[in-house]
């Protein structure tokens, strides 16, 4: 049975929502599923968009590290036009392509800055007949929510209108409830997938000796992580890994100027450029791996069995990464370095530790969920009259 998908997804910092977003519709593409992928953020050009038809809406983005509100594309705060008119492109949309499956990425557990055009789209999806198969997908660790009114309106809404929800974890390592204390109220729904990472094959370390054995030094595609690059450029020379050439990967949303003074003040054998499609690649050759504690860069970390510093971000009161990098170093399969107490000599130590570590060569955890996904939405499917 072919089915037609209609996806729905939001990133507004960083771009790992996206990438986790859309690997699950390659593999739901591959499967010989019709997929539509309706994304809100910022355009990104480093992915492989194949498998499945992506539709770019009316972007948004966070206009702050601390998610203090929604701007469009030249930095203005989104009014009430503008999102009359992308809920009324997006209702467009889904009405046109008439879905078995409406996915929709976060929501209800994160994105209520978007309930303009999410309530309304599930709202549509439920008095479609006949009704789509409605889905959340959420990655491992929610950011913590202390009122108890918005955990009601979230455990509210999913019994109103989702039919599953996706947790792409293993519950062998985090389970929803250390992140969200109702999960027990909406456990008949939940589905652990494991975690989402790209195929294996590209995570073979290349062919060039040049790009082997480097310090790989990310922080995301979000503004958040330059304190971290500028460290890991004093680290060098305090690392015993200083002979070694480090290769520093900007993201994508960091701005021309920024990448431009990183590249200026490098040191020797500081290599500075944009984020590469290639970056699993590039990992499955690294001798240490330098990064946040994103969901996207520790499955790769995982996947490619790096060695690896972890450097998780605490900022605006999250607690996501930091939860993940706990868990991940108490097992050993990462150091931790705290955001506060970073700078050159600390993470040149990190580094040592970790080089000399075994990294997670023994990880047991499931990293097949993109695949799990598309079949646990087959199934789901199938079941349905």
């Amino acid at each position: 049975m072919t089915l037609r998908v209609f996806v729905h997804v939001q990133h507004l910092l960083g771009i790992g929502h996206l990438k986790r977003t859309m690997l699950i519709a390659r593999a739901l593409g591959r499967a010989g599923h019709k997929v539509l992928l309706a994304s809100g953020g910022t355009p990104v050009s480093v992915f492989e968009y194949d498998g499945f038809e992506l539709v770019q809406l009316p972007s948004v983005r966070a206009a702050d590290a601390r998610f203090s509100g929604l701007v469009d594309r030249h930095g203005a705060a989104i009014d009430e036009s503008f999102q009359t008119s992308r809920r009324e492109a997006l209702l467009r949309l889904f009405e046109s392509f008439r879905p078995d499956v409406l996915m929709i990425e976060t929501f209800p557990f994160g994105r209520r800055q978007l309930r303009f055009e999410l309530v309304p789209l599930l709202e549509s999806a439920a008095n479609v007949c006949p009704r789509p198969l409605i889905v959340s997908s959420i990655r491992d660790v929610l950011q913590e929510k202390r009122d108890p009114e918005r955990l009601r309106e979230q455990v509210r809404l999913v019994r109103e209108y989702f039919d599953r929800v996706m947790v792409h974890g293993d519950p062998s390592f985090l389970r929803l409830e250390e992140s969200f204390r109702l999960a027990h109220e909406i456990d008949d729904r939940v589905t652990y997938t494991g975690y989402v990472c790209d195929e294996p094959a590209r995570y073979r370390p290349s062919l060039d000796p040049k790009d082997r054995g480097q310090v790989l030094v990310s922080a995301g595609s979000g503004a958040v992580g330059q304190a971290l690059l500028e460290a890991a450029m004093q680290a060098k020379a305090e690392s015993r890994l200083g002979r070694r050439t480090w290769r520093i990967l900007v993201g994508s949303t960091v701005s021309a100027e920024v990448l431009t003074d990183l590249a200026r003040n490098a040191p020797a054998g500081v290599i500075v450029e944009r984020a590469r499609p290639d970056f699993p690649a590039l990992l499955g050759a690294c001798s240490v791996s330098i990064s946040q504690g994103g969901y996207n860069t520790v499955t790769d970390v995982l996947r490619a069995k790096a060695k690896a510093v972890i450097v998780p971000f605490r900022g605006a009161g999250e607690t996501e990464q930091a939860l993940r990098a706990e868990r991940l170093a108490a097992r050993g399969l990462v150091t931790m370095v705290e955001e506060a107490e970073l700078n050159g000599r600390r993470l040149a130590e990190a580094v040592d530790a970790a080089s000399a570590g075994k990294g997670p060569s023994q990880a047991e955890l499931n990293l097949d969920g993109a695949s799990r996904s598309a079949s646990l939405i087959e199934s789901w499917s199938s079941e349905r009259p």
